[in-house]
């Protein structure tokens, strides 16, 4: 266990497996909570098809424990998500105790965000051209981002709190509800990304954004084939 292998292993993961909203059929039914973790990483990592949050993030957990890290899972919450599923329970991620210090690790989110390990601490951290700071709020604690060319934003924010898979329950059951109004018909959102290795890059739904040393270019896709293209690249990860 060392702080050099934790690093590889985060940045490795998100280059190698992709987040996609694509991996598993919404409308065949939502289960955030009680999943199979066989089943999860034959689809997700042997497959290489990636998944959500609570997908990803728990195989990861699951493998940092394994490896004999000291890693505690934690829950965090976009302003999207607290709009959608009205819980500060929504994503999943988790903190890793190592010599000292504690990291945050997250191989599970769809937008820009850090490719390595986050020291939990009061400074400034660079990663490939990206600032990220933890700013104390009265809700918690904000993890906020800024590229070379724009202003700070907040990914997620987050309590230290120590969480269980069945904490995510209430957002299981919201997102069902959500999925089940007769009038929905967006339940295959396009939503994919992965890492390269100066940045990330993103599709969602036709808005392609990628970061790379810190620069972010967005741009909206209006072209049939080349949105194919850009999904399948994502997906495969032959980005370069």
């Amino acid at each position: 266990m060392s702080l050099d292998t934790l690093r590889m292993l985060q940045k490795r993961h998100l280059m190698a497996i992709p987040y996609s909203s694509l991996a598993y059929d919404l409308a065949d039914g939502v289960t955030v909570v009680d999943l199979d973790d066989d089943e999860v990483f034959a689809r997700s990592i042997v497959d290489g098809r990636g998944g959500a949050c609570y997908h990803l993030n728990r195989l990861f957990y699951r493998l940092l424990s394994e490896l004999g890290y000291q890693v505690t899972l934690l829950a965090g919450s976009t302003a999207e998500g607290r709009a959608a599923f009205g819980s500060d329970v929504e994503h999943m991620f988790a903190r890793v105790a190592l010599d000292g210090d504690e990291w945050l690790v997250d191989v599970g989110y769809p937008g820009p965000t850090y490719v390595m390990p986050l020291r939990v601490c009061d400074t400034v951290q660079a990663q490939y051209g990206s600032q990220f700071r933890l700013v104390d709020q009265a809700s918690g604690i904000a993890l906020q981002r800024r590229g070379v060319a724009t202003r700070w934003g907040t990914i997620y924010t987050f309590t230290m709190q120590s969480r269980q898979w069945s904490d995510w329950k209430d957002m299981e059951n919201n997102f069902r509800e959500i999925l089940s109004d007769p009038g929905r018909d967006d339940t295959q959102e396009i939503l994919c990304g992965r890492a390269v290795e100066n940045g990330q890059v993103f599709l969602r739904q036709r808005r392609y954004l990628t970061v790379r040393n810190g620069r972010e270019q967005v741009r909206t896709i209006t072209d049939d084939d080349e949105h194919r293209m850009l999904l399948s690249r994502i997906l495969s990860g032959h980005l370069d």
